[in-house]
C-alpha cells in the first residue's frame, strides 16, 4: 500500500522527515498556554489562562496567504522569509482590530515534499510567532501531485488573537481633519507578485542588480520581509489615541483606507511625504506603471496608515519616529493623491 501510494506521487516518509525538521522550532513558540500542539489532532489552547486580565474579550481571527510570492521564493531558491512573511501579514491583518495575537496555523502544499525546503518555511513562520509572543499551535502538509505544478508550492495560515472590547479598532469619532500618519514598509509585503514578477522575468531577471538598489540583487528586494507593526502600534497608542490602522495590501490605498472610515468620508494622501523603496520606483519606470495603478497593485512604502487627531500628530512621531504624517481625513469619500 505504501509503494502505491509512492507510486501515486505522496511520499509519506517525506511528510515525517519534514515534521521532524521543523519540531523544535514549533515548540519553541509554545507557553504554558498551549495544552496539546504539533502532533495533535488539534490544537488545544488554555484561553482562560490568555484572556484572564480582559473583562470583555473579543476573539479576532484572519486568513491569509502569501500569494505569487512563493514563485519567487522558488526562483531564487531561498524559502525562511516567506514564512515569516505569512505570520506578521497575519498579525498585521488583527491589529488593524487592535487585537495581540494568541496562536497561529499554517498550511504547505505542493506536488512534491521537499522536506528541507517546508521545514525552512515553517522555521521562518515560527520565528516570526516568537518574535510577537504567539504559539505557532499546528498546522497543515500536504503533498497533492495532480493540483500543483512541479516545483510550485503553496503557503497559507489564520491567526487568533484577542482584544478587549473597549480597545478594539477603529473609533466611530473618526472624523474630516484627522491626521493620516504612515508606519513604512520594507517592499512589496505580500501583494502585487504577479505584477511584479511579469515585470523582472521580462526584463533583467532575479539575479541581476540594478543601481538603483544598492547593491542588491532584484531577488533579494522581492524577498524583503513583510514588516510586523506591532511594537510601533503599541508604542503610538501609549501615546496618544489612534482612532484608525489600515493594512495597505492588495487593493493598495485606494481600496484599504476606506474600509475603516466612516460612510461619506475619504482622505488625502500628499505626495513626496514618505520615503518610498527603490524597488517600487524600479518597478514602475521598468514596466511603465501609471500612477494611479502603482498605488492600487502596490503599497508603494505605506504599510500601515494610522488616522489620529491632528493635535496628536507632534506626540505620535515622537513615540514612533519612523512614522511620517503622510495627509489628513476628508469630508469627501475616496482617497486622493494631492
Amino acid at each position: 500500500m505504501t509503494d502505491s501510494y509512492s507510486a501515486a506521487g505522496v511520499n509519506i516518509a517525506a511528510a515525517t522527515r519534514a515534521k521532524d525538521l521543523m519540531a523544535a522550532a514549533v515548540r519553541a513558540t509554545h507557553g504554558p498556554a498551549v495544552l496539546a500542539g504539533m502532533g495533535a489532532f488539534g490544537g488545544c489552547f488554555d484561553a482562560a489562562l490568555a484572556l484572564a486580565d480582559m473583562s470583555a474579550p473579543v476573539l479576532v481571527a484572519s486568513s491569509d496567504g502569501v500569494g505569487t510570492k512563493t514563485l519567487v521564493a522558488a526562483a531564487v531558491g531561498r524559502y525562511d522569509t516567506v514564512g515569516q512573511d505569512l505570520v506578521n501579514h497575519c498579525v498585521n491583518d488583527i491589529l488593524v482590530q487592535g487585537a495581540r495575537p494568541l496562536f497561529f496555523l499554517d498550511y504547505v502544499a505542493s506536488a512534491k515534499l521537499d522536506p528541507e525546503q517546508v521545514a525552512a518555511v515553517v522555521a521562518g513562520a515560527a520565528t516570526a510567532c516568537q518574535a510577537v509572543g504567539c504559539a505557532l499551535l499546528g498546522g497543515e502538509t500536504a503533498e497533492m501531485p495532480d493540483v500543483y505544478a512541479a516545483g510550485a508550492f503553496d503557503l497559507a495560515g489564520t491567526i487568533v488573537g484577542v482584544v478587549d472590547r473597549a480597545a478594539m479598532l477603529p473609533l466611530p469619532t473618526i472624523a474630516a481633519g484627522d491626521a493620516v500618519l504612515s508606519l513604512p514598509a520594507t517592499g512589496l509585503h505580500t501583494n502585487g507578485y504577479s505584477l511584479a514578477r511579469r515585470i523582472v522575468e521580462a526584463g533583467e531577471g532575479y539575479a541581476a542588480r540594478p543601481a538603483i538598489l544598492g547593491g542588491q540583487s532584484l531577488g533579494e528586494a522581492l524577498l524583503a520581509i513583510h514588516r510586523c507593526y506591532l511594537d510601533e502600534v503599541a508604542a503610538l497608542r501609549q501615546a496618544v489615541t489612534v482612532k484608525g490602522l489600515a493594512h495597505i495590501t492588495g487593493g493598495g490605498i485606494f481600496d484599504n483606507l476606506p474600509r475603516i472610515l466612516p460612510e461619506g468620508l475619504g482622505a488625502e494622501i500628499q505626495r513626496g511625504t514618505w520615503e518610498i523603496p527603490p524597488i517600487f520606483t524600479y518597478l514602475v519606470e521598468q514596466g511603465q506603471i501609471a500612477e494611479h495603478e502603482a498605488y492600487h497593485a502596490l503599497n508603494m512604502g505605506l504599510g500601515m496608515l494610522v488616522v489620529v487627531a491632528a493635535d496628536a500628530v507632534e506626540s505620535a512621531l515622537a513615540a514612533v519616529p519612523v512614522a511620517r504624517h503622510v495627509g489628513s481625513i476628508s469630508a469627501e469619500s475616496g482617497v486622493r493623491l494631492v
